[in-house]
């Protein structure tokens, strides 16, 4: 390592992985923060990264597949021997391990159970059948449940017996199950610590814990935690049966996801997650998926213009308004846009409350309309001194306005109503919907009054 010229802990885990991987390299990136050394890994072409995964141990190996993106690290596992993902996978979290092996074809990722502990792989595979965004998808298994016949003496022992085993567990609480692992109470671990070794656990247990069930969706998971200050919540089957435990922190990540990937696709980003080491003709084709259709649809909007080019020629300031009220109607129609979604998403809306939405947007849209009207027909008469152009580029601002938050404020709600995605689609509808409008109004009002 001292040849290697480095000054910050990314560089040195730069020039570490640069080179061509050792037995040495383990102990090596052990020394820096994996923060760095996940950053620089996740820079390296695909067959050097393979390399490193396969000369470390699986536990440092396993950390590094955890911090780099999800969907780079299914498409790093995928072209792993089966043997060699096998071992990084049983060292991951269980929903890390069940994220990564339902990213993976499916052929992929049974080679990879088979390869797998048979208890692990079992594990791996009930996981894996829960959707992404249901309680029983986002719980992790690491967890401490004991029989309510036990005692806190036999617990303890427990404790200190799996010392090695439990240490990685994020531990705030003990689970107590009757013989059918049907969930009894929980179990707090100062309350253990502080009693004595006869007691039967049952006795210093809190009974009638809150708990969540494996099928609950990640709203109702939303709600739980905002009611309830807890760090995690034990999640039972339709049996009553302790399954796993949801973390607070799983929750709140699972959320990111989801805000994530809505801000993807309303920036035309299509077919999943983009990173820039990804293979040019991939990354290339997703986005042009997108520019394509707005192409189509920016021809839709510019033909309007092409039916009043005489009206723009006689009267040549409109050039200047046009993308004045174009943009700024779009903006207003986004607002409602995004208020429609978030409603969407929290449930305070359904795609049949159409009407109900739609008036509470006139309402703004006509305030609104009105005072930007007024400001731009303002400019108009201040800059060229005619208060017929003025009420031209002010009347179409207001009607405009009025129109783009109806359209922003309704598409998402029908979109939703015919099962599309509002996040992806009601983008390019506002635009086309918004300029078109706007350059009818403007050009058919000034060939009406000024022409």
């Amino acid at each position: 390592m001292s040849s290697i010229d480095t000054h910050t802990p990314f560089d040195q885990a730069e020039a570490l992985l640069a080179e061509e991987p050792t037995a040495e390299l383990g102990p090596q990136l052990e020394e820096l923060p994996m923060v760095d050394a996940a950053r620089a890994f996740a820079r390296l072409e695909e067959g050097q990264q393979r390399r490193v995964l396969e000369v470390l141990e699986p536990e440092l190996a396993a950390e590094l597949v955890d911090c780099i993106p999800d969907v780079q690290a299914a498409g790093l596992v995928e072209h792993l021997e089966p043997q060699v993902a096998a071992a990084i996978v049983q060292e991951l979290p269980s929903d890390e391990q069940a994220d990564l092996l339902g990213d993976l074809p499916a052929q992929d990722a049974e080679a990879i159970l088979s390869a797998m502990e048979p208890d692990a792989a079992a594990e791996a595979r009930q996981l894996a059948g829960y959707a992404d965004d249901v309680a029983g998808g986002l719980m992790i298994t690491e967890h401490l449940q004991y029989l309510r016949t036990l005692t806190v003496g036999d617990v303890i022992a427990d404790l200190q017996a799996n010392a090695d085993e439990y240490r990685d567990y994020d531990i705030q609480y003990a689970y107590v199950v009757d013989e059918a692992d049907v969930l009894c109470g929980v179990l707090r671990m100062r309350d253990l610590l502080l009693a004595r070794r006869s007691t039967p656990i049952h006795e210093i247990s809190i009974g009638g814990p809150v708990s969540i069930r494996d099928d609950a969706s990640l709203d109702d998971v939303c709600d739980l935690f905002d009611t309830y200050a807890f760090f995690g919540v034990p999640v039972v089957n339709e049996a009553a049966q302790l399954v796993g435990v949801i973390q607070r922190a799983a929750v709140e990540e699972a959320l990111a996801d989801q805000a994530d990937a809505t801000y993807r696709q309303s920036q035309g980003i299509i077919g999943g997650e983009e990173l820039r080491t990804m293979p040019l003709l991939l990354r290339s084709r997703r986005r042009l998926a997108w520019l394509s259709i707005n192409v189509v649809l920016n021809i839709a909007a510019a033909s309007v213009i092409a039916m009043y080019q005489d009206t723009l020629a006689a009267v040549i300031a409109l050039a200047v308004f046009l993308p004045i009220i174009s943009d700024m109607s779009g903006c207003s129609g986004s607002q409602a846009v995004a208020v429609s979604i978030r409603e969407l998403s929290l449930g305070l809306v359904q795609p049949n409350e159409l009407l109900r939405v739609w008036l509470k947007e006139i309402s703004v849209g006509a305030l609104n309309g009105l005072v930007i009207g007024l400001l731009i027909a303002g400019v108009a008469v201040l800059w060229k001194g005619s208060p017929l152009l003025g009420l031209v580029v002010g009347l179409a601002m207001a009607i405009n306005t009025v129109v783009a938050v109806s359209i922003g404020g309704a598409v998402p709600l029908v979109l939703r109503w015919f099962k599309f995605d509002p996040a992806l689609a009601s983008g390019p509808i506002l635009t086309t919907v918004t300029d078109m409008c706007g350059f009818f109004l403007v050009l058919s009002l000034a060939t009406a009054i000024l022409v």
